[in-house]
């Protein structure tokens, strides 16, 4: 996602790339509530790619992130 986003998303602002995620997040929960698994499946993915554009833009590895508080510390109760 950096080497092919990065630029971009920093020409585009952390504001506007949020509100993409916004944007994906929402046809994620209409494709959930008409359960669609194709719109599904592919909703999943623009998200999470919108999330790690987020991340690299604010300097967060959401690998590294993700494996510190769910692998090390363990799952929550």
């Amino acid at each position: 996602m950096k080497k092919a986003y990065l630029e971009r998303d920093r020409r585009r602002g952390l504001y506007a790339t949020f509100t993409w995620l916004v944007e994906e997040i929402g046809e994620l929960a209409n494709a959930m509530l008409n359960n669609d698994t194709k719109s599904m499946e592919e909703e999943f993915a623009d998200v999470l790619a919108w999330l790690l554009s987020l991340a690299n833009l604010v300097g967060i590895d959401v690998e590294r992130a993700f494996i510190k508080k769910y692998v090390e510390k363990g799952p929550p109760p």
